[in-house]
């Protein structure tokens, strides 16, 4: 009902009453510094709690919707006039959903088992850190620019897109995927080079306990880095799909994904030194999308008659690619001047960062108005309507 208000900000709820669960959980039990709690020592009562504070969590974001659905008309009633309305379509639907979560997590099995194993062997070679920890705290990361930006920007966009294809309007639909691409690419480019340019002082600082191995995390987030944006295109993309309740496309396309991310991953830990395996292992993620972009664009475009304003979108993500490119080499370069003079404890990663981040944005913004990037402007009136200026 073009109603996306409370659907940004109710899981902030959620995230609160976790939050606190967390910090509950550490005042009843400890914290792993302090008492060594772990996956395996936890007690069954802390446990209870954290299941118990997860489920809570999901109530909150729940029933905090439900005045915004009263306001935007909608009353829920009990039916069960179950026949034609569309509930064998929907399990059908379903179906490939499975797989594709399933086709997933086959892939995500198979790269822990080798990020386990040579995070093992390095650890035996004298390097701690460089594991499955540094691997998964470097993801959670990287994905923090999707799940903000590409994912907000086509929640507002998808329910038009679905109301385009149902139309058989072919062509409002190729071009807001064209707007969902672009608009997105203004922030996600950007950040895929911050992760690059950026990384370690990023991970030193937000990770500063893990010791010695917040720069192993560093490292492998910056193998992560450009990998964002085939990851973001890949979302955007696949929508289109989604659009005409087609489910079965996506999930070949992520057995593709899944099969390129394992088979360069399972080459990187054969080939690449133990404490570098996992590093190998992120970049194998991002070339994983790069291939399934490539894929799923050419089937969406054979959906869309042919068409799916590819000349315009490339442009786009070409000058952004210009612009960054040299914020991100001036941004790396301040940040380990920085690091160089000040260490590359909490202090001088927060002043690496600092001083990268600002080089970075100043010269992205000066270089993307030079090369007349128009979703630029777009954006930025955007976020300021938003502020009431």
């Amino acid at each position: 009902r073009g109603r996306f208000g409370a659907m940004m900000w109710t899981p902030v709820l959620n995230n609160i009453v976790v939050i606190a669960t967390f910090g509950a959980f550490i005042w009843a039990f400890g914290g792993f510094t302090t008492s060594g709690v772990n996956a395996t020592t936890v007690t069954a009562e802390g446990v209870r709690l954290l299941g118990l504070g997860t489920l809570l969590g999901l109530t909150v974001q729940a029933l905090a919707m439900l005045p915004y659905l009263r306001d935007a008309g909608f009353r829920p009633r009990l039916r069960f006039d179950w026949r034609g309305h569309g509930l064998g379509k929907a399990a059908r639907l379903a179906k490939w959903t499975f797989f594709f979560v399933l086709a997933n997590q086959v892939g995500l099995v198979v790269v822990t088992q080798l990020a386990t194993w040579a995070g093992s062997v390095a650890e035996k070679q004298g390097h701690p850190g460089t594991g499955i920890t540094a691997y998964n705290y470097a993801l959670l990361l990287w994905q923090m620019p999707q799940a903000i930006i590409t994912v907000s920007v086509m929640t507002a966009v998808l329910p038009r897109i679905s109301r385009s294809a149902h139309d058989g309007d072919a062509a409002a639909v190729r071009d807001d995927i064209s707007y969902g691409l672009r608009t997105s690419a203004v922030a996600i480019v950007p950040c895929a080079f911050a992760f690059l340019a950026l990384g370690v002082p990023m991970a030193t600082l937000l990770y500063a306990g893990s010791g010695s191995g917040a720069q192993n995390i560093g490292y492998v987030l910056m193998a992560f880095g450009l990998g964002l944006i085939p990851y973001s295109v890949q979302y955007v993309v696949l929508r289109g799909f989604y659009a005409y309740e087609d489910t079965r496309t996506p999930f070949y396309n992520t057995v593709i994904v899944a099969g390129v991310n394992a088979a360069v991953s399972t080459a990187a830990f054969f080939v690449l030194p133990a404490r570098w395996a996992v590093v190998g292992m992120a970049a194998a993620y991002g070339l994983g999308y790069t291939v399934g972009v490539g894929v799923a664009w050419r089937r969406l475009r054979n959906r869309l008659g042919g068409d799916l304003d590819g000349a315009h979108v490339m442009r786009t993500y070409a000058r952004l690619t210009g612009a960054c490119v040299p914020a991100a080499a001036v941004a790396g370069a301040a940040a380990y001047a920085v690091t160089q003079w000040l260490g590359s404890g909490v202090t001088g990663s927060l002043a690496a960062l600092g001083a990268g981040g600002i080089v970075l944005a100043a010269v992205f913004i000066v270089a993307a108005k030079r090369m007349r990037i128009q979703e630029l402007n777009a954006m930025v009136g955007m976020v300021r309507g938003r502020m009431g200026r």
